[in-house]
C-alpha cells in the first residue's frame, strides 16, 4: 500500500494555509481528509466550495444520502465522520445504522431518500425506476433529485480520495454495519 501523508500546514500553499485556518477556527482541528486534499493547490478550496454549496436538501437530508453513499463505497473514514455528524443532526446510532443500509424504517420520506442514494451509487448513477418512483412518491422534486445526484458525487470524490490514500480515520470508528443473511 502507498504511503500518503497527511501535510501539515507548514507543508501546504499559502491559500492553502488560509483555509486551514479557517478549518481550525470553525471545527477546531482540520480533518485529516481535507488535509489531504491540500496536496493540491485547488482541490481543497474546490471540494469546500462544492460540499458547502447551496441545496434543496436539508442538512439532515444530506446526511442521510452522505451515510448511504459512504457506506456502498465502503469509506471507513466517511462513514466515521458522517456517523458523528449524523448524531448532531439528531439521528441515534439505530437509525444511523439504517441510514447507511439505505432504508429508514422510522422515516418514509427520509426511506425513500436513503434508498434512491444507495441505488444511484451502486447502479453508477443508473437510478432504478422503482427507487424514482418511491422517491418522487415521497414527496421529492426533480430538483430534489438532481441536487441528491450532486451530492452523490461530492461524497463519492471523499470517498474514492479516501480509499486511494487510507489516510488516519481522526473520528471515532463508525459502528460495522451487519451484513443481512439470505
Amino acid at each position: 500500500m502507498r504511503s500518503f501523508n497527511v501535510p501539515t500546514r507548514e507543508e501546504v500553499s499559502e491559500n492553502n494555509q488560509a483555509i486551514f485556518d479557517k478549518l481550525q477556527a470553525a471545527l477546531g482541528f482540520v480533518p485529516n481528509l481535507y488535509a489531504t486534499y491540500a496536496h493540491s493547490e485547488n482541490a481543497l478550496g474546490n471540494y469546500l466550495t462544492l460540499a458547502n454549496s447551496k441545496t434543496s436538501l436539508s442538512a439532515k437530508e444530506k446526511e442521510v444520502v452522505n451515510l448511504a453513499v459512504s457506506q456502498v463505497n465502503e469509506c471507513n473514514y466517511c462513514l466515521a465522520a458522517h456517523t458523528a455528524i449524523g448524531k448532531m443532526n439528531g439521528f441515534n446510532d439505530a437509525q444511523i445504522l439504517e441510514l447507511r443500509g439505505g432504508s429508514a424504517s422510522f422515516d418514509n420520506k427520509l426511506a425513500a431518500l436513503a434508498n434512491l442514494a444507495k441505488d444511484i451509487t451502486e447502479n453508477r448513477g443508473a437510478a432504478s425506476d422503482a427507487a424514482l418512483e418511491q422517491f418522487f412518491s415521497a414527496g421529492y422534486t426533480k430538483e430534489n433529485l438532481v441536487d441528491t445526484i450532486v451530492l452523490v458525487g461530492d461524497k463519492t470524490i471523499s470517498n474514492y480520495l479516501h480509499k486511494t490514500t487510507d489516510v488516519a480515520v481522526d473520528f471515532p470508528a463508525a459502528q460495522p454495519l451487519a451484513l443481512e443473511t439470505v
